[in-house]
């Protein structure tokens, strides 16, 4: 875990005695009080809370609010992206509510406008898609040469892509898929087989992709990997690259944005959980030489820059806490997806947070 890591962590720990419903009212209270990075801050703590087993029910009740106000406050912090992708997750919940526009403000309200408009023009979400999405009989592969070159790739841990290699007859093929479903097809997910056939499906009939070597099967590209594995997205989106976006573009270029106004962020996050423990003011939020550095790291290191190309975009999937794998710490892990000239179409972006969530939803035989 990395220094900026370890800030976050102290930083996110829950104020001692407070329940969730208590630090759901202390984040209204500082939206109307136009303390956008409080409010941010003290969402990231309810997130934390809810969480827990004990707020397992809660979860899905805070969900479309959370965004609702995150929208509100990534608008008025001047992050009109963020802030639409923001209520675009809430409208995903409460497609036919609306925003009043006597009591936010001009940037909220175009904002959601905003995310109304994308929604519109998307159709369904992926997870709705998904959702009734009918699969063709007979979908099951069978024990060919080539199964273990097919979507099961993404499952396959190093031994038993040995094993199938080493697989030559009918009978030793059928025996090893018998026993590698076997073993994925536990008591406490026996349709893991089912679930995982419907996603193949479903990423065949939709990410399929033309490349050089012809049209490329769905399940077998990025997206279909990322879907394969994890699933529809809570909700994603999908955008033009700018000059702002530019990976050759390095010079202060980031896709986290403006270098002094993200560390200013940071600093003013620091700052309002400092106040709201009351801690001692000579640590108060301010950023040392090392937190710095781990910033800066976050700000310019791999992955932090995108894409230039008047005519390519970048497509990114969230998933929140409650769509990743149970053994994934993470609250959110963004899958994104980059189209550009001469770079490819669709290619995900390798980083760290992605990897090792795929890595984890790869169930391991036991």
């Amino acid at each position: 875990m990395n220094v900026l890591a370890i800030l976050l962590a102290v930083l996110l720990a829950p104020p001692p005695g407070q329940s969730v419903a208590e630090l759901f009212q202390k984040m209204k209270d500082e939206v109307k009080a136009q303390k956008w990075n409080d409010a941010l801050v003290t969402m990231e703590v309810i997130d934390v809370e809810a969480a827990k087993p004990e707020n397992a029910k809660l979860q899905s009740q805070l969900e479309g609010p959370l965004a609702f106000y995150r929208g509100v406050c990534d608008a008025n912090s001047g992050n009109a992206d963020k802030a639409q992708a923001d209520f675009e997750a809430f409208l995903r919940t409460k497609p036919d509510a609306g925003i009043d526009d006597k009591m936010y403000s001009k940037k909220a309200v175009a904002a959601f406008a905003a995310a109304q408009k994308a929604i519109a023009s998307a159709g369904p979400s992926l997870a709705r898609a998904y959702a009734e999405f009918k699969p063709p009989e007979n979908i099951r592969e069978p024990a060919s040469p080539t199964w273990g070159d097919g979507p099961v790739v993404w499952l396959m841990t190093d031994a038993e892509k040995s094993a199938w290699a080493a697989a030559t007859t009918d009978a030793d093929r059928a025996a090893f898929v018998e026993k590698f479903w076997k073993a994925r097809n536990l008591e406490d997910d026996p349709s893991f087989q089912a679930n995982f056939e419907k996603r193949v499906a479903f990423a065949d009939a939709n990410f399929a992709v033309d490349d050089k070597s012809g049209k490329k099967r769905g399940s077998m590209t990025d997206r279909g990997m990322v879907f394969v594995l994890l699933g529809p997205p809570t909700y994603g989106g999908r955008k033009r690259l700018g000059a702002k976006d530019d990976s050759t573009q390095n010079a202060g270029m980031s896709s986290v944005g403006d270098h002094d106004s993200f560390i200013a962020q940071k600093q003013a996050q620091g700052q309002a959980y400092a106040n709201s423990q009351k801690v001692n003011p000579t640590s108060s939020g301010k950023v040392s030489t090392s937190q710095m550095a781990a910033m800066n790291d976050q700000y310019t290191g791999p992955g932090t820059e995108a894409a230039n190309a008047n005519q390519d975009f970048q497509e990114v999937w969230h998933y929140r806490k409650e769509a990743l794998p149970k053994n994934v710490s993470y609250l959110q892990v963004d899958a994104v997806f980059i189209t550009k000239k001469g770079y490819g179409v669709e290619v995900l972006q390798r980083e760290s947070d992605i990897l090792t969530t795929l890595s984890a939803a790869k169930q391991k035989p036991q």
